[in-house]
């Protein structure tokens, strides 16, 4: 873990006119940048174009009812502990994680049901009673996830990768990993039930990959979870972004919601600061962009001639898959259902063809359903429940007309879960909204409506992908999912943590 007095050591004590570093987004990334350059002696000012904090992490409250938009699995929980530590506070005095178990209950169209946890003997159980013939195949997985997670997140999750000498330095235990081979190419060298195959290759969809060809670094997620465990905020996610503002507020910084960005300015190729759309200017001697790095790069430089992130490389890049996400509250407590849920469609490999590949709306779907309310009933009014259901859809590629489209896919979606676990649910709801990927692309400025910007492929993971430090412009710096390390909390908030080792102390920056 980080030695935190280190990052306070390095601000000198006299310090008065501090530099002023601007954060564009407050998003998990954003956020936690902002923490970081505060607690190093910088001025800090995030700018974020919603009403309110938190970008995919928005929250939404109608009618009695709390809905976190986008993030609910909170992992690695220790790399928000250090954000608190680094303002000399405890983040359990501010917010309060509950583990859960099981993490997930993953139920295949037939009924059958598993439950993953952190507790290595029920899992064995369970991959004995599912397919007896693979619990050496699972323990031998488990070790490949851990020596990957060793490698992979501990070693190299917070390490800027600036040049091709990087990734060479790194080449050999990556080949050793298998990291050419794709998440479902590694499960299945390990188990033989397609069952398994697909209970320990779905991860990659939590952070926008397809199993099928995302990289097998990606299974490091398995050991992560097993080693920290999955968690719930009391409060929902919403608490998290809370307290960080909370943090950047006690550093004398600002959070400006309803303030969206038109322009970072350059001079003589240096970010000098940013343009709001509202035509003001304001100067900073650093610049960290938590939006989409294909959104950054195409709308926010547009008088800046780009050598790497052109145009035409962008258009070609390879983007994650979007979402559809349907809120809703009922009038009744479904007591017997996990806080969460995978409800597996009739198709596994076939479904993620239609979704990465042919980027068309499939007849049939996989679910998630999120339960907050079986860990924290205060989400809702008594004798309620809240939920959001999300369905992987192809992003805007795909042509669909969302308008017309959004209601039916609801339906879709409200019978298959009146059918399974949510019985008379039409009847009972009380509240809904949805998410499309027309709010990914104009209400989120996510390129081509992708939901965790580009597709975790290893072409386009490490030195492949958009640099935490620019390649196109002095001092502006990117985090979030869009850059290195990727998708996820503990990619976004690794992202800023690669900051450390980037962006200049305040003493030692050459001010304009």
């Amino acid at each position: 873990m980080l030695d935190v007095s280190t990052i306070k050591a390095a601000v000198p004590a006299e310090l008065g006119d501090r530099p002023h570093a601007v954060v564009i987004g407050s998003g998990f990334g954003g956020l936690a940048a902002a923490v970081r350059l505060g607690a190093r002696g910088y001025r800090v000012t995030v700018f974020e174009q919603l009403d309110a904090p938190g970008g995919r992490a928005y929250v939404h409250r109608q009618d009695g009812f709390t809905f976190d938009a986008g993030p609910t699995i909170v992992t690695a929980p220790f790399l928000f502990e250090e954000l608190w530590q680094l303002c000399g506070r405890k983040m359990s005095d501010d917010v309060t994680l509950k583990p859960i178990s099981p993490f997930y209950r993953i139920r295949f169209d037939d009924g059958t049901v598993f439950d993953c946890s952190a507790d290595p003997a029920a899992m064995r159980a369970e991959v004995n009673r599912i397919s007896p013939g693979d619990v050496d195949g699972y323990e031998r997985f488990m070790k490949a996830s851990e020596a990957i997670f060793k490698v992979g997140f501990e070693e190299l999750g917070d390490v800027p990768f600036l040049s091709l000498l990087d990734m060479a330095k790194i080449a050999p235990a990556m080949i050793k990993l298998q990291s050419f081979r794709s998440v479902y190419g590694l499960v299945s060298q390990h188990v033989r039930d397609e069952r398994l195959r697909v209970i320990l290759s779905f991860h990659p969809l939590l952070i926008g990959g397809n199993p099928f060809t995302t990289t097998s670094i990606y299974c490091l997620i398995a050991y992560l979870e097993r080693r920290w465990g999955v968690h719930f905020a009391m409060g929902g996610t919403g608490a998290l972004v809370t307290g960080l503002v909370s943090l950047i507020e006690g550093q004398d910084g600002q959070v400006r919601c309803s303030t969206p960005v038109a322009e970072i300015t350059t001079s003589n190729g240096i970010a000098s600061g940013v343009r709001l759309n509202s035509g003001e200017t304001i100067a900073a001697d650093v610049v960290v962009s938590n939006g989409c790095a294909a959104w950054t790069y195409k709308h926010l430089l547009p008088s800046v001639p780009r050598r790497r992130w052109t145009d035409t490389r962008i258009d070609r890049a390879r983007y994650s898959m979007s979402l559809f996400v349907w809120y809703f509250g009922t009038k009744r407590r479904y007591g017997d259902v996990a806080h969460h849920t995978i409800l597996l469609g009739p198709r596994y490999r076939g479904l993620l063809d239609d979704i990465f590949r042919r980027k068309v709306l499939a007849d049939d779907f996989s679910l998630y359903l999120h339960r907050p309310t079986a860990t924290d009933p205060s989400l809702a009014p008594d004798g309620c429940d809240a939920f959001y259901v999300l369905s992987p859809v192809p992003h805007q590629e795909s042509g669909i007309d969302w308008a017309a489209t959004a209601e039916p896919f609801r339906k879709r979606i409200e019978e298959a879960l009146s059918d399974t676990l949510l019985p008379d649910l039409a009847g009972q709801i009380v509240t809904s909204r949805l998410l499309t990927p027309d709010d990914f692309e104009h209400r989120l400025s996510s390129y081509r409506g992708a939901a965790f910007g580009l597709e975790p492929v290893l072409m386009q993971s490490a030195w492949f992908r958009p640099h935490n430090k620019s390649e196109e412009v002095e001092r502006l710096y990117l985090v979030g999912a869009g850059t290195h390390p990727g998708a996820g909390l503990p990619g976004v908030l690794s992202s800023a943590r690669v900051l450390d080792d980037l962006v200049p102390a305040p003493h030692e920056l050459e001010r304009r």
